[in-house]
Protein backbone atom coordinates (compact mmCIF):
# COMPACT_ATOMS: atom_id res chain seq x y z
CA UNK A 1 0.00 0.00 0.00
CA UNK A 2 1.36 3.45 -0.91
CA UNK A 3 2.04 5.98 1.85
CA UNK A 4 -0.88 8.21 0.89
CA UNK A 5 -3.31 5.29 1.51
CA UNK A 6 -2.03 4.43 5.00
CA UNK A 7 -4.86 6.42 6.54
CA UNK A 8 -7.11 3.42 5.80
CA UNK A 9 -5.18 1.18 8.20
CA UNK A 10 -5.05 3.94 10.81
CA UNK A 11 -8.82 4.38 10.80
CA UNK A 12 -9.44 0.62 10.83
CA UNK A 13 -6.97 0.10 13.68
CA UNK A 14 -8.87 2.75 15.66
CA UNK A 15 -12.12 0.84 15.10
CA UNK A 16 -10.46 -2.36 16.31
CA UNK A 17 -9.11 -0.64 19.41
CA UNK A 18 -12.60 0.64 20.22
CA UNK A 19 -13.96 -2.89 19.64
CA UNK A 20 -16.44 -1.74 17.01
CA UNK A 21 -14.73 -3.14 13.89
CA UNK A 22 -17.04 -5.64 12.21
CA UNK A 23 -16.58 -8.26 9.54
CA UNK A 24 -19.53 -8.89 7.26
CA UNK A 25 -21.84 -11.63 8.52
CA UNK A 26 -22.12 -14.23 5.77
CA UNK A 27 -25.42 -16.13 5.56
CA UNK A 28 -25.13 -19.59 4.04
CA UNK A 29 -28.83 -20.29 3.48
CA UNK A 30 -31.94 -18.56 2.17
CA UNK A 31 -33.13 -15.56 4.14
CA UNK A 32 -35.69 -16.73 6.68
CA UNK A 33 -36.66 -16.83 10.37
CA UNK A 34 -33.70 -19.17 10.86
CA UNK A 35 -30.51 -18.95 8.83
CA UNK A 36 -27.18 -20.73 8.69
CA UNK A 37 -24.12 -18.73 9.78
CA UNK A 38 -20.68 -20.37 10.00
CA UNK A 39 -22.34 -23.73 9.51
CA UNK A 40 -24.73 -23.26 12.43
CA UNK A 41 -28.50 -22.66 12.36
CA UNK A 42 -29.47 -19.51 14.28
CA UNK A 43 -32.67 -17.55 14.87
CA UNK A 44 -32.61 -14.52 12.59
CA UNK A 45 -33.75 -11.24 14.17
CA UNK A 46 -31.84 -8.92 11.83
CA UNK A 47 -33.66 -9.20 8.52
CA UNK A 48 -36.02 -6.68 6.90
CA UNK A 49 -37.90 -9.62 5.36
CA UNK A 50 -41.00 -8.76 7.43
CA UNK A 51 -43.47 -11.07 5.72
CA UNK A 52 -41.15 -13.84 4.57
CA UNK A 53 -42.19 -13.20 0.96
CA UNK A 54 -38.69 -13.76 -0.47
CA UNK A 55 -39.37 -17.51 -0.47
CA UNK A 56 -43.11 -17.40 -1.22
CA UNK A 57 -43.89 -19.98 -3.95
CA UNK A 58 -45.84 -17.47 -6.05
CA UNK A 59 -42.90 -15.03 -6.16
CA UNK A 60 -40.39 -17.74 -7.03
CA UNK A 61 -42.60 -19.09 -9.78
CA UNK A 62 -43.12 -15.60 -11.25
CA UNK A 63 -39.38 -14.89 -11.25
CA UNK A 64 -38.54 -18.16 -13.00
CA UNK A 65 -41.19 -17.64 -15.67
CA UNK A 66 -39.85 -14.13 -16.34
CA UNK A 67 -36.31 -15.48 -16.78
CA UNK A 68 -37.58 -18.04 -19.27
CA UNK A 69 -39.43 -15.35 -21.24
CA UNK A 70 -37.04 -12.37 -21.02
CA UNK A 71 -33.65 -13.72 -19.93
CA UNK A 72 -31.64 -12.53 -16.93
CA UNK A 73 -30.96 -8.89 -17.84
CA UNK A 74 -32.78 -5.92 -19.35
CA UNK A 75 -29.91 -4.75 -21.54
CA UNK A 76 -30.05 -0.95 -21.17
CA UNK A 77 -31.17 2.08 -19.21
CA UNK A 78 -34.90 2.78 -19.19
CA UNK A 79 -34.67 5.79 -21.53
CA UNK A 80 -32.88 3.87 -24.30
CA UNK A 81 -33.86 0.20 -24.67
CA UNK A 82 -34.26 -0.96 -21.08
CA UNK A 83 -37.99 -0.50 -20.55
CA UNK A 84 -39.68 -3.86 -20.94
CA UNK A 85 -43.42 -4.23 -20.88
CA UNK A 86 -43.13 -5.85 -17.47
CA UNK A 87 -41.45 -2.71 -16.06
CA UNK A 88 -44.39 -0.63 -17.27
CA UNK A 89 -46.87 -3.17 -15.91
CA UNK A 90 -45.36 -3.18 -12.41
CA UNK A 91 -45.35 0.63 -12.26
CA UNK A 92 -49.04 0.70 -13.17
CA UNK A 93 -49.71 -1.96 -10.54
CA UNK A 94 -47.82 -0.04 -7.84
CA UNK A 95 -49.77 3.14 -8.64
CA UNK A 96 -53.05 1.23 -8.40
CA UNK A 97 -51.95 -0.36 -5.11
CA UNK A 98 -50.85 2.98 -3.62
CA UNK A 99 -53.97 4.76 -4.97
CA UNK A 100 -51.89 7.35 -6.83
CA UNK A 101 -52.04 8.60 -10.39
CA UNK A 102 -48.67 7.14 -11.34
CA UNK A 103 -45.47 5.48 -10.11
CA UNK A 104 -41.89 5.04 -11.25
CA UNK A 105 -39.49 2.21 -10.45
CA UNK A 106 -35.93 2.71 -9.17
CA UNK A 107 -33.14 0.21 -8.53
CA UNK A 108 -33.39 0.65 -4.74
CA UNK A 109 -34.94 2.83 -2.06
CA UNK A 110 -31.60 4.56 -1.60
CA UNK A 111 -31.51 5.40 -5.31
CA UNK A 112 -35.15 6.50 -5.27
CA UNK A 113 -34.37 9.15 -2.65
CA UNK A 114 -31.08 10.20 -4.24
CA UNK A 115 -32.72 10.36 -7.64
CA UNK A 116 -35.83 12.27 -6.61
CA UNK A 117 -34.83 14.88 -4.03
CA UNK A 118 -32.06 16.49 -6.15
CA UNK A 119 -34.28 16.36 -9.23
CA UNK A 120 -37.03 18.46 -7.67
CA UNK A 121 -34.99 20.69 -5.33
CA UNK A 122 -32.08 23.03 -6.07
CA UNK A 123 -29.83 25.82 -4.79
CA UNK A 124 -32.61 28.36 -4.28
CA UNK A 125 -34.88 25.94 -2.41
CA UNK A 126 -35.15 24.76 1.20
CA UNK A 127 -35.72 21.29 2.65
CA UNK A 128 -37.20 20.67 6.10
CA UNK A 129 -35.95 17.26 7.26
CA UNK A 130 -36.54 15.24 10.44
CA UNK A 131 -33.32 14.87 12.44
CA UNK A 132 -33.60 11.06 12.42
CA UNK A 133 -34.32 10.64 8.71
CA UNK A 134 -32.58 7.81 6.87
CA UNK A 135 -29.11 8.34 5.41
CA UNK A 136 -30.49 8.13 1.87
CA UNK A 137 -32.72 11.14 2.58
CA UNK A 138 -29.78 13.04 4.05
CA UNK A 139 -27.63 12.20 1.02
CA UNK A 140 -30.41 13.18 -1.37
CA UNK A 141 -30.82 16.51 0.41
CA UNK A 142 -27.08 17.22 0.22
CA UNK A 143 -26.95 16.33 -3.47
CA UNK A 144 -29.73 18.84 -4.17
CA UNK A 145 -27.58 21.73 -2.86
CA UNK A 146 -30.74 23.18 -1.34
CA UNK A 147 -30.69 24.81 2.08
CA UNK A 148 -31.40 22.13 4.69
CA UNK A 149 -33.34 22.88 7.87
CA UNK A 150 -33.38 20.00 10.38
CA UNK A 151 -36.29 19.87 12.81
CA UNK A 152 -36.42 18.04 16.14
CA UNK A 153 -37.53 14.44 15.73
CA UNK A 154 -41.29 14.26 15.11
CA UNK A 155 -41.70 17.68 16.78
CA UNK A 156 -44.27 19.60 14.77
CA UNK A 157 -43.74 22.78 16.80
CA UNK A 158 -40.07 22.66 15.79
CA UNK A 159 -41.04 22.12 12.15
CA UNK A 160 -43.59 24.95 12.13
CA UNK A 161 -41.11 27.34 13.74
CA UNK A 162 -38.63 26.69 10.92
CA UNK A 163 -41.35 27.08 8.30
CA UNK A 164 -42.38 30.42 9.80
CA UNK A 165 -38.78 31.66 9.93
CA UNK A 166 -38.01 30.88 6.30
CA UNK A 167 -38.32 34.00 4.15
CA UNK A 168 -36.97 32.68 0.86
CA UNK A 169 -38.89 32.51 -2.39
CA UNK A 170 -37.79 29.06 -3.58
CA UNK A 171 -39.62 25.75 -3.34
CA UNK A 172 -40.12 24.18 0.09
CA UNK A 173 -40.04 20.44 0.81
CA UNK A 174 -40.97 18.70 4.06
CA UNK A 175 -39.58 15.16 4.17
CA UNK A 176 -39.79 12.41 6.76
CA UNK A 177 -39.45 8.70 7.21
CA UNK A 178 -42.86 7.06 7.61
CA UNK A 179 -41.45 4.48 10.03
CA UNK A 180 -38.05 5.34 11.47
CA UNK A 181 -35.66 2.49 10.75
CA UNK A 182 -33.71 2.44 14.01
CA UNK A 183 -36.37 3.33 16.60
CA UNK A 184 -39.48 1.87 14.97
CA UNK A 185 -41.72 4.88 15.66
CA UNK A 186 -44.21 6.35 13.18
CA UNK A 187 -44.05 9.94 11.94
CA UNK A 188 -46.98 12.31 12.63
CA UNK A 189 -47.92 12.41 8.96
CA UNK A 190 -51.33 14.12 9.39
CA UNK A 191 -49.61 17.11 10.98
CA UNK A 192 -46.98 17.15 8.23
CA UNK A 193 -49.76 17.21 5.63
CA UNK A 194 -51.46 20.11 7.43
CA UNK A 195 -48.23 22.12 7.70
CA UNK A 196 -47.42 21.45 4.06
CA UNK A 197 -50.80 22.80 3.03
CA UNK A 198 -50.55 25.77 5.39
CA UNK A 199 -47.10 26.89 4.25
CA UNK A 200 -47.21 25.83 0.60
CA UNK A 201 -44.60 23.09 0.95
CA UNK A 202 -44.19 19.89 -1.06
CA UNK A 203 -44.58 16.87 1.23
CA UNK A 204 -42.66 13.60 0.86
CA UNK A 205 -42.71 10.44 2.96
CA UNK A 206 -40.17 7.61 2.90
CA UNK A 207 -42.15 4.40 3.39
CA UNK A 208 -39.21 1.98 3.26
CA UNK A 209 -40.23 0.32 6.55
CA UNK A 210 -43.96 0.98 6.16
CA UNK A 211 -44.47 -0.63 2.75
CA UNK A 212 -46.12 -3.99 3.37
CA UNK A 213 -46.37 -3.23 7.10
CA UNK A 214 -48.69 -0.26 7.71
CA UNK A 215 -52.02 0.57 6.10
CA UNK A 216 -54.63 -1.66 4.51
CA UNK A 217 -52.87 -4.61 2.82
CA UNK A 218 -49.55 -2.89 3.58
CA UNK A 219 -50.17 0.25 1.51
CA UNK A 220 -48.06 2.40 3.85
CA UNK A 221 -48.37 5.43 6.11
CA UNK A 222 -50.53 7.51 3.77
CA UNK A 223 -53.16 4.77 3.82
CA UNK A 224 -52.60 4.16 7.55
CA UNK A 225 -53.60 7.78 8.26
CA UNK A 226 -56.11 7.98 5.36
CA UNK A 227 -54.21 10.86 3.72
CA UNK A 228 -54.66 9.88 0.07
CA UNK A 229 -54.22 12.92 -2.18
CA UNK A 230 -52.60 15.02 0.58
CA UNK A 231 -48.98 13.80 0.39
CA UNK A 232 -47.23 14.80 -2.83
CA UNK A 233 -44.49 12.16 -3.03
CA UNK A 234 -44.44 8.64 -1.61
CA UNK A 235 -41.23 6.64 -1.68
CA UNK A 236 -41.25 2.96 -0.87
CA UNK A 237 -38.98 -0.04 -1.06
CA UNK A 238 -39.60 -3.43 -2.58
CA UNK A 239 -36.70 -5.17 -0.84
CA UNK A 240 -38.09 -5.40 2.69
CA UNK A 241 -41.65 -6.54 3.39
CA UNK A 242 -42.29 -6.97 -0.35
CA UNK A 243 -39.43 -9.49 -0.41
CA UNK A 244 -37.90 -8.50 -3.75
CA UNK A 245 -35.61 -5.62 -4.78
CA UNK A 246 -35.91 -1.97 -5.69
CA UNK A 247 -37.66 1.24 -4.75
CA UNK A 248 -40.44 3.36 -6.20
CA UNK A 249 -41.84 6.86 -6.21
CA UNK A 250 -45.63 7.15 -6.30
CA UNK A 251 -47.45 10.39 -7.03
CA UNK A 252 -48.82 12.36 -9.94
CA UNK A 253 -48.26 11.56 -13.61
CA UNK A 254 -46.45 14.89 -13.95
CA UNK A 255 -44.02 13.78 -11.21
CA UNK A 256 -43.30 10.52 -13.02
CA UNK A 257 -42.76 12.28 -16.36
CA UNK A 258 -40.50 14.85 -14.71
CA UNK A 259 -38.34 12.20 -13.04
CA UNK A 260 -37.96 10.30 -16.32
CA UNK A 261 -36.35 13.43 -17.78
CA UNK A 262 -34.39 14.76 -14.79
CA UNK A 263 -33.59 11.96 -12.31
CA UNK A 264 -29.95 11.06 -12.91
CA UNK A 265 -30.07 7.48 -11.50
CA UNK A 266 -33.07 6.75 -13.71
CA UNK A 267 -31.29 8.19 -16.73
CA UNK A 268 -27.95 6.50 -16.17
CA UNK A 269 -28.57 3.11 -14.50
CA UNK A 270 -29.56 -0.13 -16.23
CA UNK A 271 -33.06 -1.21 -15.31
CA UNK A 272 -34.01 -4.17 -13.15
CA UNK A 273 -33.64 -7.68 -14.55
CA UNK A 274 -37.12 -8.87 -15.59
CA UNK A 275 -37.35 -11.41 -12.77
CA UNK A 276 -37.56 -8.51 -10.30
CA UNK A 277 -40.71 -6.75 -11.60
CA UNK A 278 -42.28 -10.17 -12.13
CA UNK A 279 -41.77 -11.11 -8.49
CA UNK A 280 -42.98 -7.66 -7.36
CA UNK A 281 -46.25 -8.19 -9.25
CA UNK A 282 -46.68 -11.53 -7.49
CA UNK A 283 -45.90 -9.94 -4.12
CA UNK A 284 -48.59 -7.29 -4.56
CA UNK A 285 -51.06 -10.07 -5.37
CA UNK A 286 -50.09 -11.78 -2.11
CA UNK A 287 -50.51 -8.55 -0.12
CA UNK A 288 -53.99 -8.06 -1.54
CA UNK A 289 -55.15 -11.67 -1.30
CA UNK A 290 -53.42 -12.89 1.87
CA UNK A 291 -53.73 -9.98 4.35
CA UNK A 292 -53.60 -12.41 7.26
CA UNK A 293 -49.83 -12.56 6.80
CA UNK A 294 -49.61 -8.91 7.91
CA UNK A 295 -51.83 -9.63 10.91
CA UNK A 296 -49.45 -12.42 11.88
CA UNK A 297 -46.48 -10.05 11.62
CA UNK A 298 -48.07 -7.60 14.05
CA UNK A 299 -49.12 -10.31 16.50
CA UNK A 300 -45.56 -11.68 16.52
CA UNK A 301 -44.09 -8.20 16.97
CA UNK A 302 -46.33 -7.39 19.92
CA UNK A 303 -45.52 -10.73 21.58
CA UNK A 304 -41.75 -10.34 21.25
CA UNK A 305 -41.76 -6.66 22.20
CA UNK A 306 -43.66 -7.43 25.40
CA UNK A 307 -41.25 -10.26 26.19
CA UNK A 308 -38.24 -7.94 25.93
CA UNK A 309 -39.90 -5.26 28.05
CA UNK A 310 -40.90 -7.79 30.71
CA UNK A 311 -37.25 -8.85 30.96
CA UNK A 312 -36.28 -5.24 31.66
CA UNK A 313 -34.75 -4.23 28.35
CA UNK A 314 -35.03 -0.66 27.05
CA UNK A 315 -36.97 -0.90 23.79
CA UNK A 316 -37.29 2.84 23.28
CA UNK A 317 -40.30 4.34 21.52
CA UNK A 318 -41.02 1.58 19.01
CA UNK A 319 -44.55 1.32 17.59
CA UNK A 320 -43.81 -1.24 14.86
CA UNK A 321 -42.07 -4.60 14.31
CA UNK A 322 -38.72 -2.76 14.56
CA UNK A 323 -37.80 -3.15 18.23
CA UNK A 324 -34.43 -1.80 19.41
CA UNK A 325 -32.72 -3.18 22.50
CA UNK A 326 -30.84 -0.05 23.55
CA UNK A 327 -27.68 -0.70 25.58
CA UNK A 328 -25.63 2.52 25.31
CA UNK A 329 -22.04 2.16 24.16
CA UNK A 330 -21.26 0.70 20.75
CA UNK A 331 -18.63 -1.70 22.11
CA UNK A 332 -21.24 -3.17 24.49
CA UNK A 333 -23.75 -3.59 21.66
CA UNK A 334 -21.17 -5.39 19.54
CA UNK A 335 -20.19 -7.67 22.43
CA UNK A 336 -23.83 -8.46 23.11
CA UNK A 337 -24.36 -9.22 19.42
CA UNK A 338 -21.39 -11.60 19.39
CA UNK A 339 -22.56 -13.40 22.53
CA UNK A 340 -26.10 -13.77 21.19
CA UNK A 341 -24.78 -15.22 17.95
CA UNK A 342 -22.66 -17.70 19.87
CA UNK A 343 -25.87 -18.75 21.67
CA UNK A 344 -27.82 -19.15 18.42
CA UNK A 345 -29.52 -15.77 17.96
CA UNK A 346 -28.52 -13.36 15.19
CA UNK A 347 -29.18 -9.83 16.41
CA UNK A 348 -26.87 -7.29 14.78
CA UNK A 349 -25.27 -4.62 16.93
CA UNK A 350 -25.66 -1.06 15.62
CA UNK A 351 -23.76 2.02 16.78
CA UNK A 352 -22.66 5.47 15.65
CA UNK A 353 -23.00 6.88 13.00
CA UNK A 354 -26.10 4.81 12.20
CA UNK A 355 -27.54 5.82 15.59
CA UNK A 356 -26.48 8.64 17.95
CA UNK A 357 -23.53 8.13 20.31
CA UNK A 358 -24.64 6.53 23.56
CA UNK A 359 -27.68 4.98 21.87
CA UNK A 360 -26.09 1.82 20.46
CA UNK A 361 -28.40 -1.15 20.27
CA UNK A 362 -29.35 -4.54 19.01
CA UNK A 363 -32.05 -3.77 16.46
CA UNK A 364 -34.47 -6.66 16.31
CA UNK A 365 -37.08 -7.24 13.62
CA UNK A 366 -39.47 -10.14 13.90
CA UNK A 367 -41.27 -11.49 10.86
CA UNK A 368 -44.54 -13.18 10.07
CA UNK A 369 -42.56 -16.39 9.57
CA UNK A 370 -41.20 -16.64 13.13
CA UNK A 371 -42.78 -19.14 15.50
CA UNK A 372 -43.49 -19.08 19.23
CA UNK A 373 -40.62 -21.55 19.63
CA UNK A 374 -38.30 -19.05 17.95
CA UNK A 375 -39.40 -16.34 20.37
CA UNK A 376 -39.09 -18.54 23.45
CA UNK A 377 -35.52 -19.45 22.56
CA UNK A 378 -34.59 -15.89 21.58
CA UNK A 379 -35.99 -14.34 24.77
CA UNK A 380 -34.20 -16.96 26.87
CA UNK A 381 -30.88 -16.07 25.19
CA UNK A 382 -31.49 -12.33 25.49
CA UNK A 383 -32.15 -12.77 29.20
CA UNK A 384 -28.99 -14.87 29.67
CA UNK A 385 -26.70 -12.47 27.78
CA UNK A 386 -28.37 -9.36 29.22
CA UNK A 387 -27.69 -10.55 32.76
CA UNK A 388 -24.12 -11.60 32.01
CA UNK A 389 -23.38 -8.10 30.65
CA UNK A 390 -25.28 -6.35 33.50
CA UNK A 391 -27.72 -4.78 31.04
CA UNK A 392 -30.71 -6.15 32.95
CA UNK A 393 -30.99 -7.20 36.59
CA UNK A 394 -29.94 -10.70 37.62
Amino acid sequence: MTNHMKFLDEVLDDLREKKIFRELTVIESCQGPRVKIRGKEVINLSSNNYLGLNTHPKLKEAALKAIEKYGVGSGAVRTIAGTLDIHKKVEERIAEFKKTESAILFQSGEIANQGTIPAIMGRDDVIFSDELNHASIIDGCRLSRAEIKVYTHCDMDSLEKLLKEYKGTGKKLIISDGVFSMDGDICPLPSIAELGEKYGAITMVDDAHASGVLGRNGRGTVDHFDLHGRIDIQMGTLSKAVGCMGGYIAGSKALRDYLIHFSRPFLFSTSHPPSVPASILAAIDVLENEPEIIDRLWANAEFFKKGLKDLGFDTGISQTPITPVIVGEASLAMKMSDMLLEDGVFGQGIGFPTVPRGKARIRTIVTAAHTNEDFSIALEKFEKVGKELDIIQK
